[in-house]
């Protein structure tokens, strides 16, 4: 009887793409390019590193020396965040996990490649805006062009609901319900779905901006000139683009780095600060756990000082320790 013959790398990954992710896991067409982008970095840092074309590349080539190396040259090279970074090693142990299954003669190397851990880093801090920031990035689009109207209906609907970027460019015509609550059907990560509110303002110039564009339930909310989706660079251009015109008239907006995030942590601040209930505001910008959203009550320093106003602080006369040994006084001066 003849040996069974191992599986190629190549082989490998494409069973873990078609058979494990899609097939198996059903995992999100975003996880899935998420990984594939991952995967397209590596195959070409290899290239480059091993000197063979990826379709030459073996199990033995994506060792720890290689992956670690990879890992580095993210952070340094590409200037990838340390998030970024755990995110394609994620995906590159996720596929290891799976190849060690398939071809058990590899595993002493894989598992020196599961072993390398995820880096720790500092959360950032919430960065969100005043009411009048928003309304200055609102008003700034010029109303007088089609681009101008799609910029300011499609930044006002992005405060209103919360979205994502990714779901603000995946928003079709359909997903709207203009009936008396009108409200939004967005899909989110891990085809979760979530239907928001409308506002009354937000209602009105949605019902102004569908006689604009095409009628067809499947055509995206907010397209390009050529009727297409706009990418999540063209948003973060035209937010780009709404800021600088915003900074004519509110100052303060000159001095920082606004995103489509920023917007979606300006979302969860107003409502909290208008004393919306914090697993409402989980369900609305489709936190899957409420522990996520309790960022921004960390974050509301207005809700911290309101808090140490209702506190007093006890009558006790504090007395700074003096030391009297040298050697404590000069661990006390450091």
């Amino acid at each position: 009887m003849s040996a069974a013959v191992s599986p190629s790398f190549p082989t490998l990954l494409q069973d873990f793409f078609c058979q494990r992710l899609i097939n198996q896991q059903n995992a999100s067409p975003r996880t899935v390019a998420s990984y594939r982008d991952s995967f397209r970095l590596l195959l070409r840092f290899a290239q480059e590193r091993t000197k063979k074309v990826p379709v030459a590349l073996t199990l033995a080539d994506l060792d720890a020396p290689l992956v670690l190396a990879f890992l580095d040259d993210l952070e340094k090279s590409r200037h990838n965040t340390i998030r970024s970074r755990n995110a394609r090693l994620a995906a590159i142990r996720s596929f290891l996990s799976y190849a060690a299954l398939r071809e058990p003669a590899a595993l002493p190397s894989i598992q020196r490649v599961l072993a390398i851990p995820f880096k720790r880093f500092t959360s950032p801090g919430i960065e969100h805006l005043s009411r009048d920031e928003i309304a200055a990035i609102l008003d700034a689009p010029d109303s007088s062009t089609w681009s101008g109207r799609r910029d300011r209906i499609m930044l006002e609907t992005s405060y209103n609901t919360g979205a994502r970027v990714s779901e603000i460019v995946a928003l079709s015509i359909g997903d709207l319900s203009m009936a008396r609550s009108a409200s939004v059907l967005i899909r989110g990560k891990g085809r979760k779905q979530r239907t928001v509110p409308l506002w009354k303002r937000t209602r009105g110039h949605l019902r102004e901006w569908l006689r604009q564009i095409s009628s067809d339930p499947a055509a995206p909310l907010f397209p390009n000139r050529s009727g297409h989706r706009l990418s999540r660079s063209g948003v973060e251009a035209r937010l780009r683009a709404a800021v600088a015109t915003a900074g004519d008239r509110c100052p303060s907006l000159r001095r920082r780095q606004i995103s489509p995030h920023t917007l979606r942590h300006t979302t969860a601040m107003h409502l909290l600060q208008a004393g919306v209930e914090i697993t409402v505001i989980a369900l609305w910008l489709g936190h899957e756990s409420i522990t996520t959203t309790h960022i921004y009550m960390e974050a509301d320093l207005a809700m911290k000082r309101r808090a140490l106003g209702k506190l007093h602080g006890p009558a006790v006369t504090l007395t700074r320790f003096r030391p009297g040994d040298r050697l404590l006084q000069f661990l006390e001066a450091l």
